[in-house]
């Protein structure tokens, strides 16, 4: 049988500290597929890796940010609904 722990309401700071840190991590993780991607394209100048390897990684990195690019944009329309409620 399962047993379920409790669920513990979190604070609004708290969320959005958690928000934060997911997008911060998103952000990083897109950050670090950009270097890769630089890093394996320099090793392909010099012939230490394939073609296939570059294009993969190029292509996974523009995904990311693309991704996180349309997250930013329904975040900002999130926020703008938000300031155009009536209180």
């Amino acid at each position: 049988m399962l047993q379920t722990k409790p669920t513990q309401q979190k604070t609004p700071a708290e969320l959005t500290q958690s928000f934060g840190q997911y997008l911060q991590t998103a952000l990083d993780s897109v950050s670090a597929q950009e270097k890769n991607v630089h890093k394996l394209n320099d090793q392909y100048l010099v012939g230490q890796v394939d073609v296939t390897k570059v294009l993969i990684a190029s292509e996974q990195a523009q995904l990311s940010l693309q991704f996180t690019s349309q997250i930013r944009n329904k975040v900002v329309e999130a926020y703008q609904e938000i300031m155009r409620m009536q209180i």
